[in-house]
């Protein structure tokens, strides 16, 4: 990249005219923060050092972890590996209820669907995706210009992935402002070796979470394995049992989902006045469908737990992100610094001929967006449902892989095609029960906000009630058994079509309607976002240069923050918490649910020292994603393990705010090796992790 596109190539937040606070940003590893660590906290981190925690820190699914011994043991949050307990779970052995404890390599089990990346390589490929838009003529559209955009993504992906075999996706920063490949060494053997029981885990539960104090022992273990014997990493966090001070300095290495700081102000008014509360009604009438099933009897509590506590988790999530954007002085500060931006860029004359009219043609999209809402928030098959999501892929992946690989739907492109298998061939278990009332409740959805005379309303229910027809075609299907899955993809279309699978017919009813509906916005919508927030970053990077950090999109970030408690209210909240204060709260509810005392805790207590720290706070900057992100020392040791942030750094969606109440909530190393050692008597798990 000449230095003329250097200069104009990246984006930031949305703080890009006021200097961001201390321990702001969720940093790309090409490009850490140097120069603000020497100048807060004196510490500048060694290319080692870097590559050390880089290489440790892992994708685990869609969250985080990391590996922490030369045996290839795996750290991360008991609700990240929650989902696997509940696949490898049945009505006589419950092992989120009562917790899953492998005391030898013998007794780990595979997880049936579970993919941890580590990033091992990242190469910007900018240049090569620039010059493929160049190449078009000087008039072609936004729609023509993102089509190529993404044919040259899938070509790079294709190429690196059969070059290397490693997965292969190239990542875009700064709204486009920079592309990078990322290339990761990929484990798909994934073994269960210990999950504490689910009230240690939770303990205080709904009324509990995003909040802080908090007394969790959110953690679990995994194994990664190849050619059925556990992995040896070369790099690995050592385990740090000193007890962390206030003030420490520590950081975050993991995958925080994504972020909209650098979004301008008219995508934000969409997401507070249409996204998020539309949002919050669906996933509230989901929890209750659900709380209803559950209500059945003992087993259908089981099987619909883990997705209750999904739902309840992303309801409370979406509300502080909800309340973030219903706040006048937030608005009005990211209004104010969007106007200072634009009135600097007019400024500059080079500046205001990139963006000429960007922020507008943002504007107008966002308005064509908001005139469909319909399409997309009603009109669309139900999405919660496993067996519907089945049968789609299985009858788009018949289709999209005959075509050659960059006119694909991004899914069934060849470098994600393997990921994609992992779904469709999981063993887990199907509740067809379970699934009729989600499959029900997405219909209903549909059919109360249209109304039954809307004409999508009647394709979809072909004159039957949403209960009579997600029972017709969930106990015809024979989706639900994974060896006819398998048979269906080796044999292409022709064994779709012939196959008849009710659902599947039924899908395709629909499937040119959604296609359609997702080309117009990625020809109308995505392509304007795109490309025209690409001019907007290419500006703000002229005018702040390297010192930001790109939206979260997923991948490796690694931020920066210090052990601290904070002020709320004319109280000072602590910057730890002690399993003493554990059984303080249990005895001060009296027990009652959500705050009893596990039982294997309870009967530990007199085995270990009650101020042994259990969960800390710091003001690290993180978002959905980061759970199970190993919280790291100086030294590059784990001192911590992300679990949760407080309700006050919901808005870090869109603007951070650590340095004032919003906390990262971690569990304390010292708290983990403890309970295992004194709580689960697993000297075994003990001694790997201390080295000894």
């Amino acid at each position: 990249m000449n230095n003329f596109f250097r200069w104009l190539f990246f984006a930031t937040s949305l703080s890009v005219v006021s200097p961001s606070f201390a321990d702001e940003g969720m940093w790309t590893f090409d490009n850490p923060p140097m120069k603000k660590l020497e100048e807060h906290y004196g510490f500048k981190p060694s290319a080692e050092w870097i590559e050390h925690v880089q290489m440790a820190s892992l994708r685990v699914g869609g969250a985080s972890g990391s590996f922490v011994s030369s045996n290839g043991l795996i750290l991360t949050n008991h609700h990240v590996a929650r989902g696997q307990l509940q696949k490898v779970s049945t009505a006589k052995k419950d092992f989120i209820k009562d917790g899953f404890y492998a005391h030898t390599i013998a007794e780990e089990i595979k997880c049936p669907d579970l993919e941890v990346n580590d990033l091992i390589s990242m190469v910007e490929v900018t240049d090569q995706i620039q010059k493929a838009i160049d190449k078009l003529p000087p008039n072609s559209t936004n729609d023509e210009k993102n089509k190529a955009r993404k044919a040259e993504i899938a070509k790079i992906e294709k190429e690196s992935t059969d070059k290397t075999g490693h997965r292969s996706d190239v990542v875009e920063l700064y709204r486009g402002g920079e592309y990078w490949l990322y290339r990761y060494k990929k484990y798909t053997d994934i073994r269960l070796v210990m999950a504490p029981e689910h009230q240690a885990a939770f303990f205080g539960g709904d009324p509990d979470n995003f909040t802080y104090p908090r007394y969790n022992l959110d953690f679990a273990f995994l194994r990664a394995y190849e050619n059925n014997k556990p992995v040896h990493p070369k790099h690995y966090l050592k385990w740090n049992t000193d007890n962390l001070k206030e003030g420490d300095l520590v950081f975050v290495t993991g995958h925080p989902g994504s972020t909209s700081r650098n979004l301008t102000l008219s995508q934000l008014q969409t997401k507070r006045d249409l996204s998020l509360p539309l949002g919050l009604q669906q996933l509230k009438t989901r929890r209750d469908a659900l709380l209803k099933y559950s209500s059945k009897g003992e087993e259908e509590t089981r099987r619909a737990k883990s997705f209750i506590f999904g739902v309840e988790n992303s309801i409370k999530a979406m509300t502080g992100y909800y309340d973030g954007l219903n706040d006048n002085k937030l608005m009005s500060r990211l209004e104010i610094q969007e106007k200072d931006l634009q009135a600097k860029v007019s400024k500059n004359g080079e500046l205001s001929k990139l963006t000429g009219t960007s922020w507008k043609n943002i504007e107008k999209s966002q308005e064509l967006y908001r005139a469909r809402a319909q399409d997309f928030f009603y009109r669309n098959l139900p999405s919660s449902s496993t067996l519907v999501s089945l049968a789609g892929l299985i009858y788009r992946y018949s289709t999209e892989v005959a075509k050659p690989n960059s006119d694909r739907l991004e899914e069934f492109r060849d470098s994600s095609l393997d990921s994609l298998k992992l779904f469709l061939f999981s063993p887990a278990p199907i509740y067809t029960d379970m699934e009729e009332v989600l499959f029900a409740t997405d219909l209903h959805w549909a059919l109360k906000n249209l109304g039954p005379d809307d004409s999508f309303v009647k394709k979809i229910l072909d004159g039957k009630t949403p209960e009579a027809l997600a029972h017709s075609l969930l106990s015809g299907t024979k989706l639900s058994d994974p060896t006819f899955r398998r048979k269906l993809i080796d044999g292409g279309k022709p064994s779709v079509d012939s196959a008849n699978d009710p659902l599947i017919v039924w899908f395709s009813k629909f499937d040119s309607e959604l296609r359609e509906r997702r080309k117009w916005y990625d020809d109308k919508i995505q392509s304007v976002n795109a490309l025209e927030g690409r001019k907007i970053a290419k500006a703000r990077f002229a005018l702040e240069g390297k010192n930001i950090y790109p939206d979260a999109t997923g991948t490796l970030r690694f931020s920066y923050g210090k052990v601290a408690g904070y002020d709320q209210g004319t109280t000072h909240v602590p910057y730890k918490t002690t399993f003493m204060g554990y059984f303080e709260r249990s005895e001060s509810f009296d027990g009652k649910t959500p705050f009893e005392m596990p039982l294997k805790i309870s009967k530990a207590r007199n085995k270990f020292n009650l101020s042994t720290p259990l969960n800390f706070v710091t003001t690290n900057d993180i978002i959905g994603g980061n759970s199970g992100s190993p919280i790291i020392d100086r030294n590059g040791n784990l001192v911590g393990l992300v679990f949760d942030g407080n309700i006050q750094s919901l808005v870090g969606e869109f603007a951070f705010s650590g340095n004032e109440q919003g906390r990262t909530v971690g569990v304390h190393a010292k708290g983990i090796i403890t309970s295992i050692q004194k709580i689960y008597n697993m000297p075994n798990l003990a001694k790997e992790l201390l080295g000894h």
